[in-house]
């Protein structure tokens, strides 16, 4: 009795199931089914204009990097250790043409030089009394020849003699050879001096007051502050337009703007960045300041291209690709780029009166449809309408 209650109740949970799946399946087939909604192509409306070639002026401009008219290396003539002058012998430190820089030890040189000139004043003692009376001619110039020499001071030019015999005399006394060697003593005095050649300041200093320097040592280096030029490197293809004496602007940011002058052009190219340096003397003005390293732009005279168009780089991808548009829809297209400008790029290639996007595109592909923005979109729109019409 039992193992027919629970086969009862087994079986008719069976089919109680069953049965219930079977109605979720009927009512799931009796569902209408939902619709799907048509594919709509929606256009984008895009800046564009038509293509249209004319002769421009372009500038160019490049970067250009502030360097000194004279770099110069301070070396030691002579050796020893090396006194104060005018200006101090640090790094930065600035001076003007003409100033003491520095001096190298000299006081042994100095007495030598002196006791050279007290022999030769006695030399000269020695013969005045025989050029007056062998050579009266010569002896008043001699005479006051004795009598400007200064120990403290360089010698003066040697009476000229055209007497030959005279000429003999004299150097058979020793008299040209004591002078000649005085006067390379006093070349050499002048080496343990030194004085600025023009107005700049030091970049690196090697040797400070105190040190002990050899002959050809490299005390410092200096560069001139007062004549200053831009080096600025310019593609080679672009050199070619610029000429010497162009007159050309500076801009630096903050001040008025600047000019200068086109002075040298290289007579290379740079095998790296394949350019080549343009160099430009700029005009001094009151109140501008330019730093030797300083970076500035410099603006040389537009030279003319021969049909051409130009618009701005931000609407051309993939190098040399822009978007055109015909018949409603975006069509890739490639140009021919003629010049980069900062912003702005000059090209050809294109049929004129094709309409070519202005702008950048994000997110779109070839066959997007679109609509043309402005004025220019009228006759393009118009023809849509009637190749509508048709359609119809």
């Amino acid at each position: 009795m039992n193992w027919r209650k629970i086969t009862f109740v087994v079986v008719a949970l069976i089919v109680l199931l069953g049965g219930s799946a079977l109605l979720s399946k009927l009512f799931i087939s009796m569902k209408p089914e939902a619709g799907t909604r048509p594919e709509v192509d929606v256009k984008r409306y895009v800046a564009a204009q038509p293509v249209a070639y004319s002769d421009i002026t372009s500038e160019v401009t490049a970067q250009g990097r502030v360097i000194s008219g004279n770099e110069v290396v301070l070396i030691a003539e002579a050796a020893g250790k090396i006194e104060a002058g005018q200006v101090s012998l640090k790094k930065g430190a600035s001076f003007k043409k003409g100033q003491h820089l520095a001096t190298i030890y000299k006081d042994e040189v100095e007495l030598e030089l002196k006791s050279k000139k007290s022999i030769f004043l006695n030399s000269l003692t020695n013969i005045l009394p025989d050029l007056r009376i062998d050579f009266p001619d010569s002896y008043e110039v001699f005479l006051k020849f004795f009598n400007e020499i200064d120990l403290n001071e360089e010698l003066p030019e040697l009476p000229e003699y055209e007497n030959e015999k005279l000429k003999i005399f004299l150097a058979s006394q020793g008299i040209l050879n004591d002078y000649y060697s005085i006067r390379q003593n006093e070349k050499r005095l002048e080496r343990h001096s030194m004085y600025a050649p023009f107005d700049g300041t030091f970049t690196e200093v090697n040797y400070e007051v105190g040190a002990y320097v050899n002959t050809n040592g490299q005390i410092a280096k200096m560069i001139r502050t007062d004549l200053l030029e831009l080096e600025v490197p310019v593609e080679n293809e672009f050199s070619k337009w610029i000429k010497l004496g162009d007159r050309v602007k500076v801009i630096k940011s903050g001040q008025s703007e600047l000019y200068g002058t086109v002075v040298r052009k290289a007579a290379f190219v740079d095998q790296n960045s394949q350019s080549r340096s343009v160099f430009v003397k700029v005009d001094s003005k009151a109140g501008a300041e330019m730093l030797t390293g300083e970076y500035l732009s410099v603006e040389f005279p537009g030279y003319p291209i021969k049909n051409a168009m130009e618009i701005p780089r931000s609407a051309v991808f993939n190098t040399n690709t822009v978007f055109t548009v015909a018949d409603g829809y975006l069509q890739k297209r490639q140009i021919n780029i003629i010049k980069v400008n900062t912003s702005t790029l000059i090209f050809d290639g294109l049929e004129e009166g094709t309409y070519l996007v202005t702008e950048a595109l994000i997110n779109v592909k070839e066959r997007t449809p679109v609509e043309i923005l402005g004025a220019q979109a009228s006759g393009n729109t118009q023809n849509e309408k009637q190749q509508d019409e048709k359609g119809s």
